[in-house]
């Protein structure tokens, strides 16, 4: 098994050779018998779904680097045709510059140091900002050459699962003033927003992109890209999305309000890579409803924690197999000693799973890996490749059937 290796929390990212992946995560399971957290990556789901999206899209994808920037998963995304990535750290921009040339700078804060890092040493040459103040320091560290400025726009609070309102965005009547005070410094100018993080309503979208012709209008200079933001979502148990079809109606009719010759540019990072990693981890002790797993919300279960998400689950039995018990909603606790590392569900898993059992919890490929810590020092995990199908949904029969690949 030499492609599996060893990922910890504060390990810098490296680019791996090419190595042949486990056919199957029960297979993986069966030779390895994992006591640490396995990754499970899928990288022809992430190709696909770029492709589909790149596809779909009026104008160019930027992928947001922040929700997988495991190289595998980048290298994926470049191979279905997206070549575009939004960066928001020097950090990011140094790890991408190092296999990829189309990079943006997008987040609206930054430090002096990073823009000087990013324009000087990586050949950046978009920044996003929504001060003034962020417009002078860009300007100051950039010096003379040609740039583009995009002015980010608030939005009021949408019904998004995270939504993105209060910290970032100049209000329109601000947001118009920055547009003019950066066309004499802008090769291109563009406008950009976020609706929010996993936003079910297409509509959302149109609404915003009237709101960025009117601060155009209002501007009244010329304008030439508006950035629609992320926020597209994904499937997850009882979460069902529209068809990615409707979010692209819906822009396509915000795109009608706007000047013409305008060019559009999106950037989703959910969508693209939710479906490329499950994350397996291991039962330690069951105490009642409740099963301590070696995982959690300081791993790549974050988002099961306080924000409630739900994720695609099943039982890998340890051992001989043995008949399936009767469905039963648990609860999930993860290894480190703060009581708020609970994931509550509920997880629809066989009433006799118990110690030394498996759980593979699917759609982790948006933020599991990324948003994972070092806390307590549970931050040791494999990662590997798996070809078998993506876990999208829990398996309506929950004794542990092999899926076909």
């Amino acid at each position: 098994m030499s492609h599996i290796r060893t990922r910890t929390a504060v390990s810098p990212l490296h680019r791996s050779a090419s190595v042949p992946p486990c056919p199957s995560v029960d297979g993986l399971v069966q030779i390895l018998q994992p006591e640490n957290p396995v990754y499970c990556l899928r990288p022809a789901a992430v190709t696909e779904a770029a492709r589909d999206f790149q596809a779909a899209f009026p104008g160019d994808v930027l992928y947001a680097v922040k929700c997988n920037a495991e190289p595998t998963i980048l290298r994926a995304i470049a191979a279905g045709g997206i070549t575009h990535f939004d960066c928001a750290s020097d950090a990011e921009v140094r790890l991408l510059r190092s296999m990829f040339a189309e990079l943006h700078f997008m987040h609206p804060v930054k430090s002096r140091s990073a823009i000087r890092a990013a324009w000087h040493d990586f050949g950046v040459r978009d920044f996003v900002l929504d001060t003034a103040d962020e417009l002078w320091k860009i300007l100051a560290e950039t010096g003379e050459g040609a740039r583009g400025l995009v002015v980010r726009l608030a939005l009021p609070k949408g019904s998004a699962a995270y939504d993105l309102s209060g910290k970032f965005g100049a209000e329109p009547a601000v947001a118009a003033e920055l547009l003019r005070a950066a066309r004499p410094h802008a090769a291109r100018l563009g406008i950009s927003f976020h609706v929010g993080s996993q936003c079910m309503d297409p509509a959302a979208w149109t609404r915003a992109m009237k709101m960025a012709a009117d601060v155009i209008i209002m501007s009244g200079v010329a304008v030439d890209i508006v950035d629609v933001g992320g926020g597209f979502p994904v499937l997850y148990p009882g979460s069902q999305p529209p068809p990615l079809a409707a979010f692209m109606a819906a822009i396509r009719e915000g795109a009608a309000a706007l000047p013409r010759g305008i060019k559009l540019w999106a950037e989703p990072g959910r969508a693209l890579v939710a479906s490329g990693a499950s994350v397996v981890v291991q039962v330690q002790q069951r105490r009642g409803n409740a099963l301590y797993v070696n995982d959690g919300v300081y791993g790549a279960l974050s988002d099961a924690g306080a924000p409630g998400f739900r994720f695609p689950h099943r039982l890998i039995r340890a051992g001989s197999s043995r008949p399936g018990a009767a469905p039963q909603e648990l609860v999930l606790f993860g290894p480190t000693c703060d009581s708020a590392d609970v994931m509550k569900g509920p997880w629809t898993l066989p009433g006799d799973i118990g110690e030394g059992d498996w759980i593979e919890i699917g759609q982790l490929g948006a933020y599991g890996t990324a948003l994972r810590t070092a806390f307590n020092g549970f931050d040791r995990a494999l990662v590997t490749e798996v070809a078998d199908a993506p876990l999208l949904v829990s398996p309506q029969n929950v004794t542990n059937a092999p899926r076909a690949a």
